[in-house]
């Protein structure tokens, strides 16, 4: 694995339980790049991603993600993983109970900050970076889908991840939200300098903002080019 390396898979075998999915993936992404995962529903692609943020086990092959060995994850180094990763979902899973400020304070809880000030201020940097400074007091069921989904993304970003798994982050929007969270995207990546990998079924998206595609078929993971979608 390069110094530029954030993710890097060699002859991985992904399985889910005792099922083999993906065979002979060969797979990489540097920092600060922007990779799409395309393919059909069932084709892997969640197998795949769950395999990198280590949900699933790598069996067979060699992987390695921010700096971790896929293979000698334990219960125990796997939220250490997942401290330097950020997962964006297309449901948002945002804490219903509590506003956007107590949902993000609750996974710096979670992932071991203890000093209120430090988060106070992280919260109001991350909720500024993605537009909603000004709703730290909101409910979730009190903002648009748009809104939620930009929660969602400062979320991510609150450990200043060195990767970001979006998946499917703009399947529920509608078209000019959707743009609107597309450029939020390529921002982050250049200007905190975090790898993305996002899954979609959108090819729309491929080709308004072009980037690096790899597609998921036939169990194996193929590389191909923006206008080869």
């Amino acid at each position: 694995m390069t110094q530029t390396s954030i993710v890097s898979l060699r002859g991985a075998n992904i399985y889910q339980g005792k099922s083999l999915i993906l065979s002979d993936v060969n797979f990489h992404v540097n920092k600060a790049e922007f990779v799409y995962m395309i393919g059909k529903t069932g084709s892997g692609k969640s197998s795949l991603l769950k395999t990198l943020y280590g949900a699933l086990y790598l069996k067979e092959g060699e992987g390695e993600v921010a700096g971790f060995d896929l293979k000698q994850l334990t219960w125990k180094t796997i939220p250490h993983l997942r401290r330097n990763l950020g997962i964006v979902y297309q449901d948002f899973r945002l804490l219903s109970d509590r506003n956007v400020h107590d949902n993000l304070e609750f996974v710096l809880k979670a992932t071991g900050w203890t000093d209120k000030a430090l988060m106070k201020e992280k919260i109001e940097h991350v909720l500024s970076k993605v537009g909603l400074r000004s709703k730290g007091y909101k409910m979730p069921h009190e903002m648009s889908g748009g809104e939620q989904q930009r929660v969602d993304i400062a979320r991510a970003l609150l450990n200043n991840p060195k990767l970001i798994i979006a998946d499917e982050p703009t399947g529920n929007l509608d078209p000019d939200t959707r743009d609107e969270i597309m450029n939020l995207l390529f921002n982050i990546c250049r200007d905190y300098h975090t790898a993305f990998i996002m899954a979609t079924h959108d090819y729309s998206i491929i080709q308004n903002n072009p980037a690096r595609v790899v597609r998921i078929e036939h169990g194996s993971v193929k590389e191909i080019s923006p206008a080869g979608v």
